[in-house]
């Protein structure tokens, strides 16, 4: 790959999203005194996520209803009964700490440590603003990065072209000379593509590719074509 410039996913790419979402629950369920079969929650709970962020990513859902929908529908599908009350505040609640909590993949900081001194390497996650960037500083990841590039602040969301235009301008990079690294075959590598950028899947969560692609099943395995 002729590459100057790299742009990586965040969520479930570098950060352990489920790890860290998981105890963050944990601890605000306690924290709130939730009485609550936690296992059974987080099997009902993830599926509903993902799909929520499925309809973020198509503007079919708000913040708002992601933020609250994820949650009422997982209590409702375990039979436990919790009011709007509690579910608005274990929101917020969940925003303000997941980034308290920051698991790595394997060798996330060994892989960038290794690309640092030969790219120039930047963020673009459709997550949003304020926690993504706490994420990055809390577990630092930070230095290793010179643009993030939020859908919040762009307003629109991978897959679509705009996001990604919009992070080669402001990272002064040409298309052809750019590689998007991620998890999410749809949002990442085909949105990546589509502008002509080259990209990597990393096949972390069983998810098929639908077009030929590099593919990794470990971030050292980057280093491959890096």
């Amino acid at each position: 790959m002729n590459i100057k410039h790299i742009f990586f996913d965040l969520d479930h790419t570098l950060w352990d999203f489920e790890t860290n979402s998981n105890k963050t629950f944990s601890y605000i369920f306690e924290r709130n005194k939730l009485q609550i079969n936690f296992d059974a929650f987080i099997e009902v709970y993830q599926p509903i996520n993902f799909r929520y962020w499925k309809l973020f990513r198509e503007d079919k859902v708000n913040k708002a209803d992601l933020r609250y929908g994820r949650l009422r529908e997982a209590f409702d599908a375990i039979g436990y009964k919790v009011n709007d009350e509690m579910i608005h505040l274990l929101s917020e609640e969940y925003i303000t700490f997941l980034a308290d909590h920051n698991a790595l993949f394997d060798n996330a900081l060994d892989i960038l440590d290794y690309l640092k001194p030969q790219y120039n390497m930047h963020i673009i996650t459709n997550g949003f603003e304020e926690v993504q960037i706490r994420k990055l500083r809390n577990s630092n990841l930070s230095p290793f990065f010179d643009q993030v590039i939020t859908s919040e602040k762009v307003g629109v969301k991978k897959p679509n072209p705009v996001i990604f235009e919009y992070a080669l301008e402001i990272a002064g990079a040409d298309a052809h000379d750019s590689v998007m690294i991620g998890d999410n075959f749809e949002a990442d590598i085909i949105g990546a593509m589509d502008v002509g950028m080259q990209a990597i899947f990393c096949k972390f969560n069983g998810e098929i590719a639908t077009r030929q692609v590099p593919t990794v099943d470990n971030l050292l395995e980057l280093k491959k074509f890096l």
